[in-house]
């Protein structure tokens, strides 16, 4: 118990106080409540993560911060009168008690009804009623509220829940026209038929199932609501999985595929992006792999950029063209998840490259995409500046030295910064890469490659500092910083290497699809696929991976070890599920130039997409690993692996013995 209570003294403090609510109460009663009496045994030791949980009946329980904020929009009073719809395990019933005089809470299993009334009982929340019924219709026989909370996604406000709000009361709802896509309206009755409404953001609910709300066939149920059901009919599954079985291009061997057709349908893209649906599949790195060699040996790309940080990359660079340079002061790519460069199958493509280039005219360089870096790529421009300018050297110590204090910890730092506990240190980084920026020319003339990498590191500086300020807000705002700082890597080394420079890309396809054809996009967010489109057209090609099933590497919470996890079979309404009924082992299939339109124009209907990072959580899978996307607009070719394996993770004794130089050394 003292560790729940010290865990939710943390969840207050971090995920809740530091991201903006400032609710005296709200916080107190967050304070309060013991989130682990609400979530089923297996979970309890996640209680306090920053993310919702599974509940009995499919159902959730919101994320902390979310219901803090929703609860905060409210803005309460003593005595007020409170309706919560969709109660499930009683979580945020019991919150309300703690800030309102009376809260009614309706929920649509009775199971959970019963469970959250007998949990409130026992816990001694005395003033909060649960009770079991279509919570679409609210609770006309308490009537009115001041304040009526909805705890999920509705298409559209529901009238019967409007007309028991207060004169004066405030409504907060998730609303949107998707089923996992809401935007979070607050509502104020102003009059008898006159009503306010304002936006709080972009949200993720369960859909808001009820003859006001959504049904279970995924149809908007209220009149004149909007109506786009969310999946294909079963039949057209597999009908197009029919499809897909005559069109595909199917392949026994990676090494052994025929890549022809593919290349001809690259034809002179100046960009290929190629993406993964896990960090921890090794058909998809190999294959990546496979494609690029083509790419470089056919078709002279030059440049392969990488979701990794720029320092460590740049050891990787240097290594297969010949090149010298400062040690890193610990190995390359030995943070949080090491497995996910540091392993056998990205080895055996960095030992191809190193001889490929050794006989090559042109080299192909290899280059960092990501912004986590922080203290490592400070270390990389004094180093830079202590070899050609000194005294510019020890300007820009004085600057960086603003975020000395935070060098164990650059999420700390964000977290100080956010909360207002310290001024940040915007000023003093953008104003670092600005000096550097005024001495171009000099630099350049010395050694225009050493400029350009403490360039890049000086704007990762930049982004990084950004990027830990904003992250605990929990907005867009943070993932589109990320994905515009790689795509602005991706644009600076095209325009190091020349008008000729043609890049492959290596990252996840969350960030190599189009996100506008994806839930991100409603949501706001945009990715490097995105940008890449916008920028070149069909001079960029997007290729998306998938799977059924197998094993992956990855872990269970951040900064955890790897684990080697079974891959479930993939969800019935899933993208995933179509290819794997079609009976191909693999295969590729043309998106932007289909062999059958009938293909192209029947996966057109949205459907659910799996995606697995670092993290993966198969009692989550549905609400933690998948997502909305339109494949078709997504990706120019789909490549398919029914049954995957793990990535194999480099161990010690495979290293014994490299050379200093070797950028996976120990």
């Amino acid at each position: 118990m003292v560790a729940f209570a010290e865990q939710r003294e943390r969840m207050v403090e971090r995920q809740i106080a530091s991201r903006g609510v400032r609710d005296a109460r709200v916080l107190a009663a967050m304070r309060e409540v013991p989130r682990e009496e609400f979530v089923p045994e297996r979970m309890r030791e996640f209680s306090y993560e920053d993310s919702p949980l599974p509940i009995e009946e499919g159902q959730t329980i919101s994320q902390p911060y979310i219901v803090a904020v929703m609860i905060e929009a409210l803005e309460l009073k003593p005595g007020d009168r409170v309706l919560e719809i969709g109660a499930g395990s009683g979580y945020a019933a019991a919150v309300l008690s703690r800030v309102a005089r009376e809260v009614f809470a309706i929920e649509r299993y009775e199971s959970l009804a019963d469970s959250a009334r007998e949990r409130m009982r026992r816990l001694g929340y005395d003033n909060a009623e649960i009770l079991h019924g279509d919570g679409t219709l609210g609770l006309p026989e308490h009537a009115p509220y001041d304040a009526i909370v909805v705890a999920a996604g509705a298409p559209s406000i529901p009238d019967s829940v409007l007309r028991q709000l207060a004169i004066g009361g405030r409504l907060v709802i998730p609303v949107g026209n998707e089923l996992r896509t809401q935007e979070l309206l607050r509502v104020r009755r102003t009059g008898e038929h006159e009503f306010d409404r304002e936006s709080l953001g972009s949200v993720r609910f369960v859909p808001l199932i009820g003859s006001e709300g959504w049904t279970f066939d995924g149809v908007p149920a209220a009149p004149g609501a909007p109506s786009r059901p969310l999946l294909a009919k079963p039949t057209e599954g597999k009908r197009l999985s029919g499809l897909i079985a005559d069109h595909a291009e199917p392949f026994e061997d990676i090494e052994e595929a025929d890549l022809g057709p593919l290349l001809e349908r690259i034809g002179q893209a100046r960009v290929v992006l190629i993406g993964e649906a896990s960090h921890g599949t090794s058909e998809f790195y190999r294959m990546r792999a496979r494609i690029t060699r083509e790419l470089i040996g056919r078709r002279g790309f030059n440049i392969v950029a990488i979701e990794g940080d720029w320092p460590d990359t740049r050891m990787i660079d240097r290594y297969v063209r010949g090149h010298g340079g400062p040690p890193l002061d610990t190995a390359a790519f030995s943070r949080f998840p090491t497995w996910m460069w540091r392993n056998r199958e990205t080895r055996r493509f960095v030992d191809w490259l190193a001889e490929h280039n050794a006989n090559a005219d042109e080299q192909v360089s290899v280059h960092g995409l990501d912004l986590y870096s922080l203290y490592r790529s400070i270390g990389a421009v004094l180093d830079y500046l202590d070899r050609v300018d000194p005294a510019a050297a020890a300007d820009a110590r004085v600057r960086y030295g603003c975020l000395s204090p935070w060098e164990m910890d650059a999420a700390m730092y964000g977290r100080a910064a956010a909360s207002g506990r310290i001024a940040g240190c915007e000023k003093e980084v953008v104003a670092a890469l600005t000096d550097l920026l005024k001495q171009r020319a000099a630099y350049v003339a010395r050694d225009g490659e050493s400029f350009f990498d403490a360039e890049r590191n000086a704007a990762v500086v930049r982004d990084a500092e950004r990027y830990y300020r904003i992250m605990y807000y929990g907005s867009r705002d943070s993932w589109n910083l990320r994905d515009r700082h790689m795509f602005e890597t991706l644009e600076s080394a095209l325009a190091y290497r020349g008008d000729d420079a043609k890049a492959v890309v290596w990252a996840h396809n969350s960030h190599v699809g189009n996100a506008a054809a994806t839930e991100m996009g409603a949501r706001g967010e945009f990715n490097i696929g995105q940008l890449a489109r916008e920028a070149w057209g069909n001079g960029a090609y997007l290729i998306g991976f998938g799977t059924d099933h197998g094993t992956v590497a990855a872990a269970s919470n951040w900064d955890e070890p790897v684990q080697f996890k079974t891959v479930l079979p993939s969800h019935p309404d899933s993208y995933e599920r179509i290819c794997h009924e079609s009976g191909v082992p693999a295969f590729l299939l043309p998106l932007r130039e289909p062999a059958s339109t009938e293909v192209r124009e029947g996966l057109s209907a949205p459907r659910l997409e799996r995606a697995i990072g670092v993290i993966y959580r198969p009692e989550t899978e549905l609400l933690s690993h998948y997502f909305q996307a339109t494949l078709p607009v997504q990706f120019d070719e789909y490549i398919w692996f029914d049954e995957t394996s793990a990535v194999h993770p480099l161990e010690a004794h495979e290293l014994a013995g490299v050379p200093d130089t070797y950028p996976f050394g120990l």
